[in-house]
């Protein structure tokens, strides 16, 4: 038996006001999965900006030495 069908067959001996509460909550967890898909790619879209504009910095010669440390450990 699926998980769907065991919250289905669950969810039918509740009340009906707790019917409408676990709906409710699906509701919530199906827009909070929705969000983080939206995040996720714009946390992608950040992560190729940030690596093209970090693109080769590597190579670049550092203009600071460590004289210029204020503070050392």
């Amino acid at each position: 038996m699926q998980i769907s069908d065991q919250i289905s067959q669950r969810v039918q001996r509740l009340p009906r006001a707790l019917q409408v509460e676990v709906l409710n909550f699906v509701e919530f967890l199906l827009l909070k999965v929705e969000q983080k898909g939206y995040h996720q790619e714009l946390d992608s879209w950040a992560d190729f900006s940030l690596g093209s504009a970090m693109r080769d910095m590597e190579d670049e010669p550092s203009p600071y030495s460590l004289t210029d440390i204020k503070e050392g450990f």
